[in-house]
């Protein structure tokens, strides 16, 4: 356990998701409560690096738990890798009174926070990244949020297919994890999940697959491909030219990132920012909160960021057998 704290600091890091203002919110007002001093700061670990700093009140939260994005803005910074920027860092929170950070993000915004702890500086992880691929978590902030908001889309998207007669590849977020396309293949009902970890590039076995339900009399086809696994305008040529079936590429892209929080992002987001500030409070640090079995609990960073997770075997087997049945 290490030393209590009396300011805490709280900022975004890496890409933006839905239900961070929650979080955000939580943290500010649960450590007011505890007569704990709350400081944002602005755009993650470079605003960090150039002292973009100020106190925050409970007006500073005020009607922002329905707002998408980050009102701490956000940013990448590839420099705080980097073993001197990271002793700045612990000087600037130190300068600033900070002696207890919440970080909320992905992995590598967790890396940093680890880090920090090494050079004394408290530090909680909470989960924020529309991917669902923090392994230590089953549930990250925002991605209920962009689900929901795909398969809107998807359905929309599905309607002007049967209309026009098409085969539909319709591209999803996921840089790296399949989660968001397994999820919206299955609640589409789309009759192809493209996800990079467990595609085998083989789209002559895709074309078979779609000649020959238009054999039987089916008129358009839905392709669910992650990001990961891309090339999706390219896919669609290559397609239209050997079956002949008009085929269009969909890419939602960012608008998975904004839009109103879910319930359950709201509610999530709000119970892992406050759990973090009661870890701060306990004098808790390099510690990540999460979601796993039903239950908030918190994990080592390190042996949290060891954690390896992969997609849901039984929901990819499942997802086959109603598309192809």
């Amino acid at each position: 356990m290490s030393k209590k704290v009396n300011t805490i600091g709280v900022l975004t890091s890496g890409g933006d998701a839905p239900g961070m203002n929650a979080a955000i919110r939580a943290v500010v007002r649960t450590a007011l409560a505890e007569g704990i001093n709350v400081k944002g700061i602005r755009r993650g670990y470079l605003g960090l690096l150039e002292e973009d700093i100020f106190e925050m009140k409970s007006k500073n939260v005020s009607d922002i738990i329905q707002r998408g994005g980050t009102i701490l803005y956000t940013a990448r910074c590839p420099e705080f890798v980097l073993p001197e920027r990271q002793d700045e860092a612990a000087a600037i929170c130190r300068k600033h009174g900070i002696d207890g950070l919440v970080v909320i993000g992905g992995d590598g915004s967790f890396r940093g926070a680890a880090a920090l702890a090494k050079r004394g500086i408290n530090t909680v992880g909470v989960p924020g990244t529309i991917d669902l691929d923090i392994s230590c978590t089953d549930y990250t902030i925002g991605f209920d949020t962009a689900i929901n908001t795909a398969v809107e889309t998807i359905d929309r998207v599905r309607d002007t297919s049967t209309s026009h007669e098409r085969c539909s590849i319709i591209e999803v977020m996921g840089r790296h994890a399949g989660h968001i396309a397994l999820w919206c293949g299955i609640a589409n009902g789309a009759e192809e999940i493209l996800i990079a970890e467990r595609y085998d590039y083989d789209e002559v076995k895709i074309i078979k697959r779609i000649n020959k339900r238009r054999e039987t009399g089916k008129k358009h086809y839905i392709i669910i491909n992650a990001e990961g696994v891309g090339e999706s305008e390219n896919m669609a040529k290559r397609i239209e030219a050997v079956t002949g079936m008009e085929t269009r590429a969909t890419i939602i892209g960012h608008a998975q990132r904004g839009g109103t929080p879910t319930a359950r992002d709201r509610v999530y987001g709000s119970v892992m920012g406050a759990k973090a500030v009661d870890l701060l409070i306990s004098g808790a640090s390099n510690r990540v909160v999460a979601y796993k079995d039903s239950q908030f609990v918190d994990y080592d960073i390190e042996e949290a960021l060891a954690m390896t997770k992969d997609i849901d075997q039984y929901m990819y087997e499942l997802s086959m057998r109603l598309s192809r049945g």
